[in-house]
């Protein structure tokens, strides 16, 4: 366990408290570039700080009674099945392209953040994954989800591309699961972010347990150092992002997340 690893952890968990969701994307460049570790192996140990950063949240978040239960497992069945397979599926994409789609997602991300910020109807209601769509789950008088087919299919459908996304590249998908839940599940944003560590905690123990069944080794030195960091960073996160504008957050992360995808892309073109 080195200081550089403890330091890379704090990053990580210092972006996942500011933004609530997506700040475990710098996970595998930091881990890459700034430990040297492979791709694959940075993908694994992502995995394991994003399920026991995730754990710490979700704790915390249900002391506030901002845990919603019975719609985050739902949510995380689906996600939990796909994560292993998004890590099978990552064995058979060569390394160029698995960083190339790696990049490209952090690149949605940013424009996703930046458009958020910039937008006041985005602002107002922030989580617009289809534009105009109404959502797709009811409550009754008393708050609770109608699970309908509607609702469980949107909702199934949501988790399987947050778990295929979790177990290819090693992120937590709150960037997806906090709009979805939002959007379609009409739920209160302290409360989408508090079930949608929930739904990380569980779709990354399964991508975690995944990557193991696939024989893929995980260097516990490294994961443990990179936990450790991450908690102290995430509890900074949040008590730091509570002093911050959410527009200001996002556009520094936007920014910071473009530039670290053009620096993927500039090392992964100029190996060839």
């Amino acid at each position: 366990m080195t200081a550089a690893t403890l330091a890379a952890g704090a990053v990580v968990g210092l972006s996942l408290g500011l933004t609530g969701g997506g700040g475990a994307i710098f996970a595998v460049p930091l881990l890459m570039y700034g430990i040297g570790v492979d791709p694959r192996t940075a993908v694994s140990i992502s995995l394991v700080t994003v399920a026991a950063t995730a754990l710490v949240g979700a704790v915390e978040r249900w002391r506030y009674g901002q845990v919603e239960f019975p719609t985050g497992l739902l949510f995380a069945a689906s996600g939990m099945l796909a994560a292993p397979l998004g890590g099978w599926l990552g064995t058979l994409v060569p390394e160029p392209l698995l960083l190339s789609g790696f990049a490209a997602l952090m690149l949605l991300i940013a424009v996703r953040m930046w458009a958020k910020s910039a937008d006041p109807t985005e602002r107002a209601s922030p989580a617009t994954l289809v534009a105009g769509s109404g959502p797709a789950c009811r409550r009754d008088p008393e708050g609770k989800l109608r699970m309908t087919s509607r609702c469980a299919s949107v909702l199934t459908a949501t988790g399987l591309a947050v778990g295929l996304l979790s177990g290819l590249f090693g992120v937590g998908g709150g960037f997806l699961i906090v709009p979805a839940l939002v959007t379609f599940a009409s739920m209160g944003v302290p409360r989408a972010v508090g079930t949608s560590l929930l739904v990380m905690t569980l779709v990354g123990a399964a991508g975690v347990a995944g990557q193991v069944a696939a024989g893929r080794g995980i260097p516990l030195d490294i994961a443990g150092g990179f936990v450790v960091g991450s908690i102290p960073g995430l509890l900074a996160g949040s008590f730091i992002g509570r002093r911050f504008t959410g527009p200001l957050l996002a556009k520094i992360f936007a920014v910071a997340i473009v530039g670290v995808a053009t620096f993927i892309i500039a090392k992964t073109f100029l190996a060839f």
